[in-house]
């Protein structure tokens, strides 16, 4: 009889990204809108993709279908 496979969590999919190195990335906060009044140095540092790590990226692998 067969056991019953791991769904990926299709939320998590559209949020978050997997390097090739098997780094968990993900974009910054509060860049989607109000923009003209942030400063502009903040946003340059924003567009960059953020690591995840600790206890929170096992579990992320695990809802992205990983390990």
């Amino acid at each position: 009889m067969a056991k019953n496979k791991q769904k990926t969590r299709k939320s998590a999919v559209k949020r978050f990204k997997v390097s090739a190195r098997g780094k968990v990335l993900h974009r910054s906060k509060g860049f989607r809108h109000l923009k003209a009044k942030k400063n502009k140095k903040w946003l340059r540092r924003m567009k960059k993709m953020n690591k995840v790590e600790g206890k929170y990226k096992r579990k992320l692998l695990k809802m992205l279908g990983r390990k």
